[in-house]
């Protein structure tokens, strides 16, 4: 297997949606040592175009360039979701071993009810576990190494201790000021901005109240896609970091 040497300052934050991906970005803005770049590869394949950093990126190839262009001028964290397949990302296997790629995960059961009482007709792919899971794959097949998983969970309860391991499985400094904020919807959030509400209303990391998993077990459809996506959710959990 040929690893990839050169390391570009590019790390990543993989989610299968409404997997607490947004208040993870919220804390990274809030280090202020790296620009923060929002979802630029659901937003492209979403609206035709995303905006990354002074250019504007028309496709899945504009993004990987524009996430690269940006590198090499200032240290980047970019958070994304896989509502989408991306098999431009999955065919850059420089990018894939070059950027270090993180993911973060929740309960299919939880996030699979905040994802329908948003979105109603929710498909089963667009869950996004079994892509999360190809992008993980794809990820350890082009570096050799097992991907850093945050089990959003540990995150809730023991904040401060899986922040820092985190950064110190990825290679930054841990800034514990950086784990509150004022509240508030940023404008990086504006063009999907139903989906951060509850994130904009949030100071720090904190659970929110609700019974996601009896939704889900009592609805047919919703408990099939939770059957389908928990093996996914299963394996990146084995690999999670431990407070």
């Amino acid at each position: 297997m040929d690893h990839i040497s050169e390391r570009i300052p590019v790390l990543a934050l993989w989610s299968a949606p409404r997997s607490r991906s947004t208040a993870f970005a919220r804390m990274m803005a809030e280090r202020g040592d790296r620009v923060v770049v929002h979802e630029p590869f659901s937003q492209v394949v979403d609206f035709g175009e995303v905006k990354v950093g002074d250019r504007v990126a028309r496709g899945e190839r504009d993004v990987l360039a524009a996430l690269r262009d940006m590198a090499a001028r200032t240290p980047v964290f970019f958070k994304d979701t896989t509502d989408f397949h991306y098999p431009a990302l999955l065919a850059d296997r420089a990018f894939l071993a070059a950027a270090t790629h993180t993911f973060i995960i929740r309960h299919p059961a939880e996030a699979i009810a905040s994802h329908h009482a948003l979105n109603p007709d929710l498909g089963r792919d667009e869950i996004g576990f079994a892509r999360l899971h190809e992008i993980f794959t794809a990820v350890r097949d082009a570096t050799g190494a097992t991907p850093v998983v945050v089990d959003s969970d540990y995150l809730l309860d023991r904040p401060a201790d899986t922040v820092r391991a985190y950064c110190s499985a990825v290679g930054i400094p841990f800034l514990p000021d950086a784990l509150s904020w004022q509240p508030g919807m940023r404008s990086e959030w504006e063009a999907t901005s139903r989906w951060h509400e509850s994130t904009s209303r949030t100071a720090g990391f904190t659970r929110g109240s609700g019974r996601g998993a009896e939704t889900v077990e009592a609805n047919p459809v919703l408990r099939a896609y939770r059957d389908y996506h928990l093996p996914y959710y299963e394996e990146l959990r084995a690999a999670a970091i431990r407070p």
